[in-house]
């Protein structure tokens, strides 16, 4: 899958930028600020209907500006294909696939797929479990509908719930029957889940073990672990949510579910957040990211769109170029990189044969070189 075309109306800083992509490298490069992140962000809307760095839409419309437009033409399995995101201050997003708007957004997820590698993913090892569990979702739910919608179910089953807790404890009064209608639809969702997630990581495990290897060169052994408090089985989650209603009562929400899972980050027999450096950090996100990738082209046959965002950070040069030489080895289709420096990347290209593209960036006006 490629994208061909971009077109940025009103985006962050850029007031109006048309822009035409090569097939395999698009190199964005400028300062810092210059809007050279802003379009991959656009790519990364187009493809996930929200922003990777800021999902609240109107705060991605430029100052000053009542409204924003965001189009790319894409060629996904030799089919021309239109696809645009237009948000305007206190109205609803609108999102289009060939002129034709989506009457849930969940419906355009998994088909135009792209991963992206930022600074930002430093949150997936440092912050709390939600952002590993989201993680998992949002990468399950590119290639299984069926777990999104599970997923989204859930979610609500579950904010009804609490709702009634919250609920209880308000109002000084307790209904343990008023919880079973929402038990029923939990328990089957938790387990259909938990049962999903763990067959993923068991799958994506190996796939991430090899790629870390390649590039890093072997330099550290890596893991994924899987917990959670969900049992592979409905009765026995059943009888864990009555176990816990004491507890449910008093912190008033549930205690036990999937939205406690999470994964843990190995470096080695430890754990990665407390024994990596910030080089070992940034490889095991980037080869996290890259596995990503080439397990949803596994499952769906569709090259997803790789976005490299400010590469060289906290990342040395030795793991860089194994890198460059990784993404363009034939198993990547269209690639997006930014970086500070005009001349760095070009000239680590320079020895693949790769069909490099060179975009210079400044005040969020972007030249083509």
């Amino acid at each position: 899958m490629q994208l061909q075309q971009l077109h940025l109306h009103h985006f962050r800083n850029h007031s109006g930028s048309d822009l035409t992509f090569g097939p395999q490298v698009n190199c964005l490069l400028g300062d810092n600020g210059s809007g050279k992140t802003n379009v991959l962000d656009a790519v990364h809307y187009l493809c996930h209907t929200k922003s990777y760095f800021n999902p609240i839409d109107a705060q991605n419309i430029a100052h000053n500006e009542m409204q924003m437009l965001i189009q790319g033409k894409f060629n996904r399995r030799d089919q021309l294909e239109e696809v645009s995101c237009g948000v305007e201050r206190g109205v609803k997003k609108v999102f289009r696939r060939n002129d034709k708007v989506y009457d849930r957004m969940a419906d355009h997820i998994g088909r135009f797929p792209a991963v992206m590698i930022a600074p930002d993913d430093a949150a997936l090892v440092h912050e709390g479990s939600e952002f590993r569990r989201r993680w998992l979702d949002s990468v399950i739910s590119q290639f299984d509908r069926a777990y999104l919608q599970q997923v989204m179910d859930y979610n609500k089953a579950l904010n009804q719930r609490n709702m009634l807790l919250r609920y209880f404890a308000e109002n000084r009064t307790w209904d343990a029957s008023a919880l079973e209608p929402w038990d029923a639809q939990l328990i089957p969702l938790a387990v259909a889940i938990h049962l999903r997630r763990e067959l993923f990581l068991e799958e994506f495990s190996p796939a991430f073990q090899k790629v870390h290897q390649e590039i890093t060169h072997g330099a550290e052994g890596v893991g994924l672990s899987y917990t959670s408090p969900v049992p592979d089985s409905e009765e026995a989650f059943a009888a864990i949510l009555l176990e816990v209603q004491s507890e449910d009562r008093r912190h008033r929400r549930t205690t036990v579910g999937i939205h406690k899972d999470d994964v843990r980050f190995e470096l080695g027999v430890h754990l990665l957040k407390r024994f990596g450096s910030q080089g070992q950090q940034k490889s095991f996100l980037i080869a996290l990211r890259l596995a990503q990738l080439a397990h949803i082209e596994k499952v769906t046959e569709v090259k997803p769109i790789l976005l490299l965002d400010d590469i060289f950070d906290k990342i040395d040069d030795k793991r860089v170029q194994a890198l460059m030489e990784h993404v363009t080895a034939g198993q990547f289709g269209q690639v997006f990189i930014t970086d500070t420096d005009l001349e760095r990347i070009p000239k680590l290209f320079a020895s693949t044969g790769s069909d490099v593209r060179v975009f210079k960036v400044e005040r969020g006006e972007v030249i083509a070189q």
